[in-house]
């Protein structure tokens, strides 16, 4: 049972609360911050709760080398180089400030993943209100241990991670006084196949880390989204784009703007269903038990007359004995004359 809710920027995260939606902007501004804008404008427009960046160089990431596992074998960026590669989706760290302070302007919140210690730094500098963790960090205590030191929210995706490694990542963020640690599944694959999405593993982080759970979300399209929230995710993070024609590293996974709008309203609205777990009547259903059945008398009974199979059904709509009194009913005699299309009442039977 989750207890305790995380705050960021004054937005509550748990059970009781929406789902809280974070535009992925990663490198789908092509370089170019105009483009980086618009999709902080999009997110926006859309209904998100944040937008999150990328802090690293291809320096901080790797080094510039060719040699075995520095060059990508398959997938969407097959042939790159890491450094290349990073090179071209890295987000310039001389657009942070425009880009937080352009945030803060259209009132939506920003953070980012930092992927070494220089990006905590300065990300601490420009106010950051969380951090996240990639998955392919959650193997890096050193860095989960120093963000964590921060006091802010820590956010970690779960990409290929063994428990073992979660176990680790978990209580490094708390041990080092993260003021929260919500976990988000993920499959590290881009895309990710929806047949292998895995969501029923949400029901067994949250049991397992007692921590708000959330999904981060590389399948195409949003009903794997809409479906994690249904199970209980409290995050959902998506790639947004301003149009996947645009091209771009992560522009094949993403979402088009109205597209992602529609991803907010799925998810509110899959939320909203979950409701209560209890039985208790829902108030839209009150002006419909008029159509429930009951006991009518549908042929004319006589003063004295026996109450039979013949003269009384249960029928639509509701304002007779119910059902469950037939049995008990038949064979007592009508206390008055009764006619036809009457509601039965105790007080028309001796």
């Amino acid at each position: 049972m989750i207890t305790a809710n995380i705050n960021i920027a004054g937005r509550h995260i748990g059970p009781s609360h929406p789902p809280y939606v974070i535009a992925e902007i990663s490198g789908n501004h092509n370089g170019n911050i105009e483009r980086a804008y618009a999709i902080i404008d999009a997110a926006k427009a859309a209904g998100a709760d944040a937008v999150k960046l990328q802090t690293y160089t291809p320096d901080t990431m790797t080094i510039n080398h060719n040699g075995p596992g520095f060059r990508i074998d398959g997938g969407p960026w097959d042939g790159r180089s890491l450094y290349e590669l990073y090179g071209e989706a890295q987000t310039p760290w001389d657009w942070h400030i425009k880009l937080f302070d352009y945030a803060r302007k259209a009132k939506i919140v920003c953070f980012s993943s930092p992927f070494d210690e220089t990006a905590v730094d300065f990300l601490e500098g420009l106010g950051a209100p969380a951090y996240k963790i990639a998955s392919f960090e959650v193997v890096d205590i050193p860095l989960i241990r120093y963000v964590a030191k921060r006091g802010k929210p820590v956010i970690i995706s779960t990409g290929m991670s063994s428990y073992d490694e979660l176990d680790e990542a978990v209580s490094a963020a708390k041990e080092s006084g993260a003021t929260g640690v919500v976990l988000l599944h993920c499959i590290s694959a881009y895309p990710a196949p929806a047949d292998e999405a895995n969501l029923r593993r949400i029901h067994t982080l949250a049991e397992r880390y007692r921590c708000p759970i959330g999904l981060s979300d590389h399948t195409l399209g949003t009903a794997v989204s809409t479906a994690a929230v249904a199970l209980g995710a409290m995050v959902i993070e998506k790639h947004l784009t301003l149009a996947r024609s645009d091209g771009g590293l992560d522009a094949g996974f993403s979402l088009e703007p109205a597209e992602f709008k529609e991803l907010v309203g799925s998810v509110k609205t899959s939320f909203a269903a979950l409701g209560r777990a209890d039985y208790g009547r829902a108030k839209s259903e009150a002006p419909n038990l008029i159509f429930r059945r009951s006991l009518y008398v549908v042929k004319d009974i006589a003063a004295g007359e026996a109450l039979t199979k013949e003269n009384v059904r249960s029928i639509r709509p509701g304002f007779g004995l119910s059902p469950k009194h037939f049995p008990e009913i038949i064979g007592r005699r009508a206390r008055k004359a009764i006619t036809r299309g009457t509601p039965l009442s105790l007080e028309l039977i001796d």
